[in-house]
């Protein structure tokens, strides 16, 4: 599975950006998907993910502020980010768990300036 993620930049606190990541799969065929972050010298986390049949979930910090979701026509899965802080500065990362491997895309920079 090939993941294209696009979407990032620079933002002041409290604007909003999209990421939107690009599978070579038909994703409703992929187990889940989901982004993932990693901010300078901290372990990669993550953010939230979806399942196949399209339950969603969240790291606590982002509940509210995010929303994870897929977009079957374009074969794509997004993540609106709302009211972005300073904290939500790393990289993302798309991930996709298909018949049990994990693949992902390249990261995109997220930066949030206060």
């Amino acid at each position: 599975v090939q993941l294209q993620a696009s979407g990032g930049g620079s933002v002041q606190a409290g604007e909003s950006l999209r990421l939107s990541c690009a599978a070579s799969k038909r994703i409703l065929s992929i187990r889940t998907m989901a982004w993932y972050r990693q901010a300078p010298g901290k372990q990669r986390e993550l953010v939230a993910r979806i399942s196949g049949g399209g339950s969603t979930d969240y790291i606590d910090s982002v509940k509210g502020r995010f929303t994870i979701s897929r977009d079957i026509a374009k074969n794509t899965m997004n993540l609106q980010m709302n009211s972005l802080k300073p904290e939500d500065t790393a990289v993302y990362y798309c991930n996709a768990n298909f018949i049990l491997v994990d693949y992902w895309g390249q990261g995109t920079q997220v930066t949030v300036s206060s």
